[in-house]
């Protein structure tokens, strides 16, 4: 199974199309005002159109009501809905029914008692999307450029299937795969060359780390019977 691949926090015409042209699975647009990342609804809307039809296009919010999630998803279109706050198991399950759209859920994680959340969470999320839990004083959830102790999601059901996320780049993504075995990787900070500035050669770079990575067919974890690999 090809590992998938979301560059997150895109923000313009020339690093959206180098993406696409290096072969991204999934394409996340942020709506989160104190973020570097933040695009307006018109602007995702707009790149959003570029990538259709080549890549899926994730929406990401933190802790959203409905109002604004409904003008998200009636003018960007997106494909998936990443609910990356506070949201209860309760909110993603409402979430996800009220809008009909799968429902990616970002879980913080530090330490173990964050893994065991995720069973929790999997049951009413289309997919879990782990990242690195933000230093304390944060003003953001994530894109923090900060890795996890991915030793952690050893105590994982090895039928989950989730992305990984947090303080990945080219020089680590291959560790990170041959550690956990993901279902996909997600990347924002680790592809840029500023907060919230991303750049064509680094986000090249990345994906081609990923697509070149080869597993060792005697470890990994394993996903509905099937190894992860690249």
């Amino acid at each position: 199974m090809t590992v998938i691949v979301k560059i997150c926090g895109l923000s313009t015409e020339e690093t959206l199309d180098a993406a696409l042209a290096a072969g991204v699975d999934m394409v996340g647009f942020v709506f989160f005002p104190k973020s570097p990342r933040a695009v307006s609804i018109e602007r995702a809307s707009v790149l959003a159109s570029r990538a259709r039809g080549k890549a899926e296009i994730v929406a990401l919010t933190v802790d959203m009501d409905d109002a604004a999630l409904a003008g998200i998803v009636d003018t960007v279109k997106p494909d998936w809905l990443q609910l990356h706050g506070s949201e209860s198991v309760e909110r993603v399950a409402e979430v996800r029914a009220r809008f009909g759209l799968p429902v990616l859920k970002a879980l913080g994680i530090r330490d173990a008692g964050d893994v065991s959340r995720a069973a929790d969470y999997a049951s009413v999320a289309s997919r879990l999307l782990l990242d690195a839990k933000p230093p304390k004083g944060a003003a953001l959830p994530g894109g923090n450029g900060v890795s996890f102790d991915w030793h952690l999601l050893d105590a994982l059901d090895p039928g989950l299937s989730y992305m990984l996320s947090g303080g990945l780049d080219a020089d680590n993504v291959a560790e990170a795969l041959a550690l956990t075995r993901p279902f996909g990787i997600d990347a924002s900070s680790g592809v840029e060359s500023a907060p919230g500035i991303k750049d064509p050669d680094r986000i090249r770079a990345f994906i081609a780390a990923i697509r070149g990575f080869r597993p060792n067919p005697d470890q990994g974890r394993i996903i509905a019977g099937e190894r992860i690999s690249s």
